[in-house]
């Protein structure tokens, strides 16, 4: 089963879910909104010189994050990769922390020495964002490991690209993770690239939730543009985890700009690719589908906008005028405080 993101001038709004509410609705789209508005200054922030190393966008993948995150409770955690400000943003971090710490300053999250890929805040469980490819799917292995022994009835979610499912971790982590029955949802973005090399020259079956079904893991596809469909397979999942069912992985294809890093490493056509993200832009398409189903009209869905617009320049700004850390600072952090 292949499925890629539907077009936007092709998309069908279908019956409205009866599970959600208008509110639940607009929440999911302001989500999406949010995460897009913050990522466009993270780019703009990047040109200006003012986010040192590069920085991973997540343009074009915001319903993977908004469907996915709307399924937890609260206490419910969360590891991601170096392409993580979105999970950031919608775990609880805020905006302003969240582009201080891309700044390297020292009101950002992690105090301005984490920078763009090492993003942690285990308050609100996001337990950590990894630089690594496919270096913190063990650790969420881990985690789960960690919420089944303490009896906590907590899940975690691991979100990952196609090119972590090449690497060996990955394989190990659905054997050990199947064998427990951990409380693990494995999300994979798949964009259809791993920075320059197709998913259909890098392995041999059509889905990579296929490697799942073969270690006798559950596994959907869905269309990684469209948030209901996210939730509804996230949830599901979520709901096997929490019942003590096990781990479960959802794979979501998607279209995703700007190409793999800040510094646009990666091949092909930069127009094109633009074109290509265009085409199935998550956002236009879900207002579509707000509309259609009577739950917003422009001026409401035009209000969230400009709101997830002014909260990520007003994050921009205060990041911009708070201070590097200062040297001797080097020596703070080191360890972990000692226990009372």
């Amino acid at each position: 089963m292949t499925t890629l993101p539907v077009p936007v001038d092709e998309a069908q709004p279908g019956p409205r879910p009866t599970d959600l509410d208008a509110d639940a609705l607009l929440g999911l789209y302001r989500d999406m909104a949010r995460v897009r508005a913050l990522e466009d200054q993270v780019v703009d922030a990047f040109n200006a010189q003012l986010i040192p190393g590069s920085t991973h966008p997540c343009i074009g993948v915001e319903a993977i994050k908004a469907g996915a995150l709307s399924t937890l409770r609260p206490d419910d955690l969360v590891l991601a990769t170096y392409r993580g400000h979105g999970e950031c943003l919608l775990k609880g971090i805020s905006a302003e922390a969240i582009m201080a710490e891309l700044m390297c300053r020292t009101t950002g999250v992690n105090k301005g020495k984490g920078g763009s890929m090492h993003l942690s805040d285990p308050s609100v469980g996001l337990v950590s964002t990894n630089a690594i490819v496919a270096g913190h799917i063990p650790m969420a292995g881990g985690v789960a490991k960690a919420c089944q022994i303490r009896g906590t009835d907590q899940v975690v979610l691991c979100f990952f690209g196609d090119g972590a499912a090449c690497e060996g971790e990955f394989f190990e982590t659905l054997n050990m993770a199947q064998i427990w029955r951990v409380p693990l949802v494995l999300i994979c973005e798949n964009n259809g690239v791993a920075i320059s090399v197709p998913t259909a020259l890098s392995q041999a079956t059509p889905d990579i939730a296929d490697r799942a079904r073969g270690f006798g893991m559950p596994a959907d596809v869905v269309d990684g543009n469209d948030p209901i469909a996210v939730r509804a397979a996230v949830g599901a999942a979520v709901a096997r985890a929490r019942a003590g069912e096990g781990p479960s992985l959802v794979e979501c294809k998607t279209v995703r700009w700007e190409r793999h890093s800040a510094f646009s490493a990666g091949g092909g056509d930069p127009g094109e690719q633009r074109l290509a993200w265009q085409r199935v832009d998550p956002l236009p398409r879900f207002r579509a589908a707000l509309t259609a189903w009577d739950v917003g009209d422009a001026a409401t869905l035009d209000e969230i906008d400009a709101a997830a617009r002014d909260e990520a320049l007003a994050a921009r700004t205060a990041a911009e005028k708070a201070p590097h850390p200062a040297p001797e600072s080097i020596h703070e952090d080191v360890f972990a405080p000692t226990a009372p």
